[in-house]
């Protein structure tokens, strides 16, 4: 049953003090003006003290207006007609699409207990050569792509979206300017990517409290698109800092005692609450998660990736509109790529430890050192492989990435020269170039 109190004791920026009991943390509440109603949730409790942050503001809110506790914490509407459609932070459509009716469940559900966990076992083809070869997407993964403003992380991110071997892209953006907003709009419409997407989208000028619920909306559909349909589910959001200052901004305004540079105490918890959700399920879909963490200043000790980083496995860099191979890491690559193909993990290998004496050989050409026959065939060697592999435009299938690198070998060194192993050489080795 509705619980009414209009005992508003306080009103502080977007969030409103009330005097109630029985009310959870997290519940839903509407405040009624004279402007209508407003959404409002239950952010802090202290004894019969209730906080609560309204949705679309304070403004024109009085003391003697009514809030109404609605008794359940927020909730989406499930269902297959999801796909193809875009949301608010709210879960209000954005796309002028009907509201869709039907069984809604809550969302900030409880992560699947990990002894209930199957091991990861199949891997997320992506297109990208620096991702299927050097560093392969497993299924049930959370992995951050660590960058700063001005890479394009968010072209990367639909690139993945058009390209990933997944059966449903969720998609979560948390603070989008409205220009980036359009842009994952219309290239999800123009590549065909909306009809086995949806996308939860929370703009700049979108209330603050909406941002934080962008990520709970897109993992508890995907979590239901995997138990229930079976689906194996790419979840990709943007950008988690956002999301963190969402954080921050709310624990100042409840003056809550900041901790680093800050950022809440519990920034670990929340952001581990978001990527634990990463699983793969018994007899089911599974959910994957590839988020940007944007760094302020090119730090990486920043509270955001320092905390990110304890909890994935570990992360991307993109730097210099490149995936680096030197930094990223997928933890878990190894319990896929031995299963691929017999030279993948040799190719992994060779490759990046060629592309390392080529950075090598390329700081001695830049302060003028002599450069051998072996330096020439390095600096040819690495512009074949950052043009070829390294590019983000690049898109091809893991088999054929793998061919490519045989050819960039061939077309540089020497069989001899690589370090392959002979019956790998015998096996890979491009004929024409024997």
């Amino acid at each position: 049953m509705k619980k009414v109190t209009t005992r508003i004791q306080q009103i502080a920026g977007n969030v409103i003090a009330v005097l109630a009991r029985g009310v959870g943390y997290g519940e839903l509440a509407e405040v009624s003006t004279r402007r209508g109603k407003s959404l409002a949730q239950v952010i802090r409790i202290q004894s019969d003290h209730v906080h609560l942050q309204v949705f679309a503001g304070a403004r024109g809110i009085s003391t003697d207006d009514e809030v109404r506790f609605l008794g359940h914490s927020m909730r989406v509407v499930f269902s297959t007609d999801l796909l193809g459609r875009i949301f608010t932070g709210s879960g209000m459509p954005r796309d002028r699409g009907p509201v869709l009716e039907g069984e809604t469940i809550e969302i900030a559900g409880p992560s699947v207990n990990p002894a209930r966990r199957i091991m990861p076992r199949r891997m997320v083809q992506t297109g990208l050569p620096m991702i299927d070869v050097f560093n392969t997407l497993v299924e049930s993964q959370k992995l951050p792509i660590f960058s700063i403003a001005g890479e394009p992380y968010n072209p990367l991110l639909a690139q993945i979206s058009r390209q990933a071997e997944a059966d449903v892209i969720v998609f979560g953006g948390m603070g989008l300017k409205y220009d980036d907003y359009l842009f994952f709009r219309e290239s999800f419409e123009a590549e065909g990517a909306l009809t086995r997407s949806v996308m939860f989208v929370h703009t700049a000028a979108d209330p603050v409290v909406e941002c934080l619920m962008v990520p709970d909306l897109a993992l508890a559909c995907a979590e239901q698109l995997a138990v229930r349909e079976k689906k194996r589910v790419l979840v990709l959001l943007t950008d988690m800092t956002n999301f963190a200052d969402a954080l921050k901004e709310i624990s100042i305004t409840m003056e809550q005692v900041p901790s680093n540079r800050g950022y809440p105490g519990d920034l670990y918890s929340q952001l581990a609450a978001r990527y634990e959700k990463a699983v793969d399920f018994e007899g089911a879909g599974s959910i994957t998660i590839l988020a940007v963490t944007t760094m302020p200043g090119d730090d990486v000790t920043h509270p955001v990736p320092d905390n990110t980083g304890y909890i994935t496995e570990p992360q991307f860099y993109l730097r210099n509109g490149r995936i680096e191979p030197f930094g990223s890491l997928s933890r878990l690559k190894q319990l896929v790529n031995g299963g691929t193909r017999a030279d993948h993990r040799t190719m992994m290998n060779t490759m990046i430890q060629l592309y390392a004496n080529y950075r090598e050989t390329k700081e001695k050409l830049s302060m003028g050192f002599a450069m051998s026959g072996w330096d020439e065939k390095l600096l040819k060697y690495g512009g074949l492989f950052e043009k070829h592999l390294m590019d983000l435009s690049v898109n091809i299938p893991l088999f054929r990435a793998l061919d490519l690198c045989w050819e960039i070998l061939a077309d540089c060194f020497d069989p001899e020269e690589t370090g392959v192993k002979p019956d790998l050489i015998a096996k890979f080795w491009p004929k024409q170039a024997r």
